[in-house]
């Protein structure tokens, strides 16, 4: 029993130890996502180390390591708790009406595609969002078209495909190809019948994982050019997607900077999206991040319509931009803007075996 706690402590240890090396192999980058399950595992070890662990010198030096990072995955995690929650902020008058979208992975495999139509037709949302959406998915979701008539569809094959609907009027709506040309986003600037104008972006990078991309460089990549693209703009902005990445991660941390962006889950929870079929591995994969001029009004996830990932949804304001939203966007520091576009280098030089063989 002794050797397999100490078995345990240390590959905790480890695995809490691999996101500080700044390498973009799926190894290190992976870790990262589970920070919430190393949480919920190395408080049960570190307790049960005090009655088992025999020998004083290992027993202190691991129970120093694990308290640690205990103390700081507490640390990272609280922020995305209501206990980290501001105040609710006041609208003005010359704020919009409420906005809804909805964003999901619905993968590709999935034909439960009377699931998805439904929860469209339930929720009325002004825009949503489908990943992995292929040829067949865009032929079932013309059943919706009536009532969204403006839409950017890219039917791929490859997993990477994209469909946008919406009811608002578009003024202007693009696809881009930042880092390779099988790996789409979507740009729409949209705007209310109440006449605020503001810009929607979509996402949805390859992972690194041992199953998909060797590396992180593609889904950094991609993810740091929209950053970069978005954060001159005078409209409100606002990015979702399945990043393939948890917020908490450093990559993620550079977009959010970059952007000039805020994390709409500070103080609103995890919302994890993924795994939908197994509850214990679950990350939040799915991401949004918004301007200042955006006030998110409520940010939830819906019940499984048969995908690996559960929709996520967001209502929302645009208003004008005061002083409380301002505080939490973060600025890049020092180097980090070399650092920043010496990834987005990478990701456009990387190049996908996986995807080839699809």
């Amino acid at each position: 029993m002794e050797i397999f706690i100490i078995v345990c402590a240390l590959l905790l240890i480890v695995l809490s130890a691999l996101p500080f090396i700044r390498h973009q192999h799926w190894v290190f980058r992976v870790a990262e996502f589970i920070k919430l399950q190393l949480l919920a595992l190395q408080v049960p070890v570190f307790t049960l180390s005090f009655f088992v662990i025999k020998d004083i010198t290992w027993l202190w030096v691991i129970q120093v390591l694990q308290l640690g990072f205990i103390i700081f995955h507490v640390y990272i995690l609280m922020r995305y708790t209501k206990f980290w929650r501001t105040q609710k902020v006041a609208l003005s008058g010359q704020a919009s009406d409420k906005i809804k979208i909805i964003s999901c992975n619905v993968l590709q495999f999935n034909t439960a595609y009377d699931r998805f139509i439904a929860l469209i037709r339930e929720e009325q949302p002004d825009v949503f969002l489908t990943m992995e959406s292929n040829r067949d998915w865009e032929m079932a979701m013309e059943t919706l078209e009536k009532d969204y008539p403006h839409h950017a569809k890219v039917g791929l094959e490859n997993t990477y495909g994209m469909h946008f609907y919406t009811r608002l009027k578009v003024n202007k709506l693009q696809v881009h190809y930042f880092v390779a040309d099988d790996l789409p986003s979507i740009e729409a600037e949209l705007e209310t019948k109440d006449g605020h104008r503001f810009v929607f972006f979509g996402v949805h990078p390859p992972p690194p994982s041992p199953t998909e991309e060797e590396n992180s460089k593609e889904r950094d990549g991609d993810l740091l050019s929209v950053a970069k693209r978005v954060r001159d703009y005078e409209l409100p902005v606002l990015v979702t997607g399945d990043f393939n990445n948890v917020a908490w991660a450093r990559s993620s941390l550079l977009f959010k900077k970059t952007s000039r962006l805020i994390d709409a889950r500070i103080g609103r929870g995890i919302l994890a999206t993924f795994h939908a079929h197994y509850w214990f591995f679950r990350v939040p994969l799915d991401l949004l991040f918004h301007s200042p001029d955006i006030f998110i009004d409520k940010l939830f996830i819906y019940p499984s319509i048969g995908s690996d990932h559960f929709p996520i949804g967001c209502t929302f304001h645009i208003d004008k931009r005061n002083e409380q939203q301002e505080e939490e966007v973060k600025h890049l520091e020092g180097e980090e803007m070399a650092e920043v576009n010496e990834l987005i280098e990478e990701g456009k030089q990387e190049a996908s075996d996986n995807r080839e063989n699809q």
